[in-house]
């Protein structure tokens, strides 16, 4: 995993770094978040843990899913991305990472919200890493919302879709192509049990997430198929400085955690390499929490 060295999870990432942030707008790029995020480029140190095995990830151009993607290629697993088409820098700088680690790599510019984008993906992880193994449904969108009276239903559709609605269409593609043994791994949220008002939407949808992988594990278990969720707490991608927050809030996130600090992506690499790995091969239904210590 990353270097064996015991440090202070309270000062490992300085959390007053994080200056006042305008809104990037979206998607969020990683070129214009400030301080980067650490992704686990120069950290994350693999042992061959996924050898052999072929994932694919949605939203893994930036990062979650970008550091999901280093992290598995460094421990041997090969691996496809789908990303949206204005996010096609991150994704080339994904794949150089996961062709650094030796393995193959390939990226998909496809809204997944589209007619047929999933049977698409899916069908072009297939026939590029010649199967699938683990499929991790990552993506997702989020806005600030003011209040219910003045929230857009067309923005809400926008996150129940892409948030939901995609990974459904997604898991439908890709559960009669995986074998006993595979996994699928979902992203919800902290949000999904401790949900702010300013994100009304989108924690509705982490919650579902949640019941989904709870279900889907039931339905699939039979199958030798494992359904699992990592739940993220506050951590640094671009996705924060787009969703729409005040400076202020941008500068403050994260110190509401015992850690008083938000998460790097990297920090969670592990909680999916494990989920994907056979060290977790009695492992289903499980939602494992990344928060910094808020409770899930």
């Amino acid at each position: 995993m990353t270097e064996h060295t015991q440090q202070d999870p309270t000062t490992k990432y300085k959390h007053d770094d994080y200056p006042k942030h305008e809104d990037i707008g979206q998607p969020g790029l990683t070129s214009e978040t400030h301080p980067d995020p650490d992704h686990g480029e120069e950290s994350y140190i693999g042992h061959g843990r996924l050898a052999g095995k072929r994932a694919l990830i949605t939203g893994g151009d930036s990062g979650i899913g970008r550091a999901v993607a280093i992290a598995y290629a460094r421990e041997g697993a090969d691996v496809a991305i789908v990303h949206l088409p204005e996010e096609k820098e991150d994704a080339e700088e994904t794949l150089r990472y996961v062709h650094d680690a030796g393995r193959r790599g390939h990226a998909y510019a496809t809204d997944l919200r589209t007619d047929g984008a999933a049977e698409g993906v899916v069908g072009n992880a297939l026939k590029d890493l010649g199967g699938l193994d683990v499929v991790i449904l990552n993506a997702a969108y989020q806005k600030a919302r003011e209040g219910i009276d003045k929230i857009s239903i067309e923005e809400v559709r926008k996150v129940f879709d892409t948030n939901l609605v995609a990974h459904i269409a997604v898991a439908k593609e890709a559960v009669p192509h995986l074998q006993p043994g595979s996994s699928i791994i979902t992203t919800t949220s902290v949000q999904a049990e401790n949900p702010a008002s300013g994100l009304l939407d989108y924690a509705m949808t982490k919650s579902a997430q949640k019941a989904f992988t709870e279900a889907l594990a039931t339905e699939l278990g039979p199958k030798g198929i494992r359904v699992n969720a990592v739940a993220p707490g506050p951590i640094w991608t671009p996705l924060i400085p787009a969703t729409g927050f005040p400076e202020d809030k941008v500068a403050q996130f994260g110190t509401d955690t015992p850690l008083d600090r938000p998460g790097q992506p990297a920090e969670l690499a592990g909680a999916y390499v494990y989920l994907a790995s056979e060290e977790a091969s009695y492992t289903s239904g499980a939602v494992i929490p990344v928060t910094g210590g808020k409770p899930f």
